[in-house]
């Protein structure tokens, strides 16, 4: 996460220290150079997601398929310069981290708010200042970036260590973010992600020798330099004592630098004086105020000491303590065999959170763009949270007495202050036949386990009875359905407007182009809608996770947003929907679209008979209640739009929905002059 001012020290004080270069004239010298070693640039993926996601709009729920082009698109111009990319993702959060990972999560919620008092104010996005990540943005990017072909790393530790030492091993070109830790680890080059020129690659190298000059310092005081400024390791909050004896002995020269451009002046002037030696590091910390933990030092010094390096501070026969404690096994995963093919998706980017489980018993998961205002919306760890336990039960083994070992969760919704984590009980699902154990479902072979599979999956989110149905669909849409229905069965405020604007959007979405959606313009933006938006996009991590834990009844590339989700048609179909618009203009004209809209949202209500639940009309308008229908909707026979239902389970549903060749648009004039509308080629 990186040293506080660092960056900006850099660029204003040691401007020499800052290079501008051609990543393509680079790759050409180091392919002279370094025959036997193609141009590798490794990226830090978790510090370039904001660069990647340019789409105008971000606060609806994410562009996912504009974002998939942008991804393609920067990937096509270093493959262009000859130059292979690695991507490395944050796979864990390690526990001396977890206190930066606690406070940066409750600001983001102060932002999170912000964001949503200023939608309900003028009805439209923030501008750019405001900006934050669509929900789960990372999540989706290394699946996005592995169904692209790329080589995609999820860290079994800090990724930024990971990544330096991946640079240092394979004699990389360069290492692409936004880290000031790579001005501190002795690795590869260090380049800006925020700087960079897509179209030129072109961008900033800094340089850690010209910082070190302008410093006074060697390359070795670097990570002392590092940890006395405070890092994730060692905090800012127990330096202040020591920034202000520096001050004293090495006053400021120049009055206009800023008290943190002193204070990296003062500590650079004090430690180079500090003789380099385990001796010296072990009298810091007996003058710094550590508290109890007199090793945080220590630690901090060790974190930046790659995999074959050595450093004078630090004794040459102590083993490397993080890669020690991260990949240590517990007694939760009981057979080797699991562990290790857990371990090897984790790393490959092939599953989702279950290496965490099985390792640790630990999860957690970041904001999301929720209303903490909004009482009739749960948090979407809540309402997820049933559907975790039954998958926590597949993976973990229970004891004797037949008890589960409780799952630590760090999930930031509102009401949470994440003092400590919660600890969860999983639960079995109620699979027919009963639960199948973790290696029948990851490694058995055949048509049975195949079922088993998916059947075990729907018990995950209590639907093992709507197997038939949703087998009867192509993939994208059944998982569609089955997230949609159930969030209409734990969220009792969802209506049958919202359930009408989700089975639009899934209907709507096939066949439009990513310029097609970056072209829709929204008069308004709803708060309701983006935190509904977010609620789903967090449901789709819910999914990946269950069809990880079930052996991948579905492949996870069915399960993308891009398959089923777009931000802004979501907003105008919820917009359409909650005005009581037609069911017209609701499908955008396409009349053939009538008979698969129907035939979904029976689906979904039959799903909700068999728990009694009923959905209420309930038209908000402009954002605000303009009345709620007390008549209860029998989902059997719901007809709204004066348009009834067809049988939803014969086959026209599956060849129309997914297969077939792309729409193609035919304009029409039937009291609408000037719409359009698709209409596909009979079936």
């Amino acid at each position: 996460m990186g040293i506080k001012g660092l960056q900006g020290f850099v660029t204003k004080v040691c401007p020499d220290a800052c290079t501008m270069v051609n990543l393509k004239e680079m790759a050409e010298r180091h392919h002279i150079n370094h025959p036997d070693f193609p141009p590798v640039i490794v990226v830090d993926a978790m510090s370039c997601v904001r660069y990647w996601y340019t789409p105008e709009s971000w606060v609806c729920g994410g562009q996912w398929q504009e974002y998939l082009a942008n991804l393609e698109n920067f990937i096509e111009a270093f493959m262009a310069a000859g130059i292979k990319l690695v991507f490395y993702f944050d796979g864990v959060v390690e526990e001396k981290k977890r206190d930066e990972w606690i406070k940066r999560r409750l600001q983001n919620n102060k932002e999170i708010a912000r964001i949503f008092q200023f939608i309900k104010t003028h009805r439209k996005q923030p501008g750019r200042e405001m900006f934050v990540i669509p929900s789960a943005l990372p999540t989706f990017t290394r699946f996005a970036l592995k169904s692209l072909g790329q080589k995609t790393v999820c860290s079994l530790q800090e990724a930024d260590f990971e990544v330096a030492a991946y640079g240092l091993q394979h004699n990389c070109m360069g290492i692409l973010g936004q880290d000031s830790d790579y001005l501190i680890y002795n690795t590869s080059p260090y380049f800006s992600i925020e700087k960079l020129c897509l179209d030129r690659l072109v961008t900033v190298m800094y340089s850690r020798e010209d910082l070190c000059r302008v410093l006074g310092l060697s390359m070795t005081h670097l990570p002392l330099f590092a940890c006395l400024l405070g890092n994730d390791i060692v905090p800012e909050s127990l330096l202040e004592g020591f920034w202000h004896k520096c001050l004293v002995i090495y006053p400021p020269k120049n009055k206009s630098y800023s008290r943190r451009t002193n204070i990296l002046l003062a500590v650079a002037n004090y430690i180079s004086k500090v003789p380099c030696s385990y001796r010296s590091l072990k009298d810091l910390e007996k003058m710094l105020p550590l508290g109890s933990d007199k090793t945080l030092l220590y630690r901090g010094m060790e974190s930046y000491l790659l995999p074959g390096q050595q450093s004078p501070w630090i004794p040459p026969n102590v083993t490397n303590i993080q890669m020690f404690s991260i990949q240590q096994e517990t007694a939760m995963c009981q057979d080797k065999e699991i562990f290790q093919l857990a371990k090897e998706q984790h790393i490959q980017s092939e599953n989702y959170a279950i290496f965490n489980i099985l390792s640790n018993g630990e999860i957690e998961c970041s904001n999301s763009l929720e209303d903490e205002c909004d009482t009739e919306i749960p948090g979407q760890a809540l309402i997820y949270r049933p559907a975790r336990q039954h998958i926590y039960s597949l993976l973990l083994a229970s004891g004797k007495d037949g008890a589960y070992p409780l799952v630590k969760e760090w999930f930031v919704y509102f009401g949470n202050p994440l003092q400590q984590p919660e600890l969860v009980q999983p639960i079995q699902p109620p699979v027919p036949g009963g639960t199948p154990n973790l290696k029948t479902l990851w490694f058995a072979k055949g048509p049975d386990v195949e079922k088993q599979r998916y059947s075990t999956f729907l018990a995950c989110f209590c639907l093992q009875d709507m197997m038939e149905e949703l087998q009867a669909l192509e993939a994208p849409v059944a998982g569609f359905c089955c997230l949609l229905a159930y969030l209409i069965l734990q969220v009792n405020s969802l209506s049958l407007e919202d359930l009408n604007a989700f089975v639009a959007l899934i209907l709507c979405l096939k066949g439009k182009a990513a310029a097609q959606l970056a072209d829709l313009q929204l008069a308004q933006v709803d708060s309701r809608a983006v935190h509904l938006g977010a609620v789903f996009i967090r449901g789709l991590t819910t999914l990946l996770m269950a069809n990880s834990a079930c052996g991948f009844p579905f492949r996870m590339d069915d399960l993308m947003p891009w398959k089923v989700f777009d931000g802004k048609l979501f907003q105008e179909k919820y917009q359409q929907s909650h005005r009581g618009c037609s069911l017209e203009e609701l499908l955008e004209g396409n009349e053939s679209l009538y008979a698969p809209f129907q035939n979904l949202k029976s689906l979904i209500c039959k799903a909700c008979v068999v728990k009694n639940r009923t959905i209420q009309s309930r038209q908000r308008g402009n954002g605000i209640i303009t009345g709620t229908r007390q008549r209860e909707i029998n989902p059997r026979f719901q007809q709204t739009h004066r348009t009834s239902f067809v049988s939803p389970y014969h086959n026209q549903m599956r060849g129309f929905l997914w297969r077939g060749p792309q729409p193609q648009g035919r304009e029409y004039r039937s009291g609408h002059p000037g719409r359009r509308r698709f209409e596909f080629p009979p079936r």
